[in-house]
């Protein structure tokens, strides 16, 4: 009865402290914005540590994304659904091979968006995983670059990723890195390379925003 109350609970206190957040941070979006109209469909690839607020900046989005088995990923899970997203269980090191399958099928069949980290679910941290290349060469969907950040904020250095959580009243940016088209015969390690060049050069564009504005 109590894990049920906890499973039932914590995602609803997740999504009210994200409200709040939401709505007392002024966002910003460069390099794109998000419309969930936009026909053009997209990989859209964010640090596990950033993953508090991208119902922000995907707003409107019914895609899907990728969720760790785990049981700190049943909250995440249960959390984007509240938000209306949809989700895929699996990772690199657990039902991984099933979920890339299931979400090959998903896009073929609903021509859908979807939202991975590609550094989880358990690191190295901001370190790109062969997954997210995979998922890209088999649907054929670019990969988009997406990094949040905001001018003050917590960062939980004991966790492996060492969350990102926003202080409330401050501004926040959200960056959208260029689309990375991976050919489906491209080299695994050359695509790796350029697409951990494009989450890098979007996080500093990100982490530097404040310094200039």
């Amino acid at each position: 009865m109590k894990e049920r109350l906890i499973t039932w609970l914590v995602p609803r206190l997740i999504k009210v402290i994200i409200a709040f957040l939401s709505n007392t941070i002024r966002w910003k979006h460069v390099g794109w914005s998000y419309n969930p109209a936009d026909p053009e469909r997209h990989i859209f690839a964010f640090w596990h540590a950033r993953i508090l607020m991208m119902g922000v900046g995907l707003k409107g989005c019914r895609g899907y994304m990728l969720i760790s088995e785990h049981r700190d990923g049943g909250f995440i899970a249960d959390t984007l659904h509240l938000q209306g997203f949809r989700t895929v269980r699996g990772s690199s090191t657990r039902g991984g091979g099933r979920a890339l399958l299931q979400m090959v099928r998903t896009f073929r069949k609903e021509n859908c968006d979807f939202g991975i980290t590609p550094d989880g679910p358990k690191g190295p941290r901001e370190k790109v995983q062969l997954g997210t290349v995979q998922l890209a060469k088999k649907t054929g969907l670019p990969i988009r670059p997406v990094i949040w950040a905001t001018k003050r904020q917590w960062r939980i250095t004991s966790s492996w990723d060492h969350f990102y959580i926003p202080k409330p009243f401050t501004r926040g940016v959200f960056v959208y890195g260029e689309p990375q088209f991976i050919a489906a015969d491209a080299n695994d390690e050359e695509a790796l390379a350029r697409l951990q060049q494009a989450m890098d050069s979007t996080q500093e564009t990100a982490d530097d925003y404040f310094l200039s504005h």
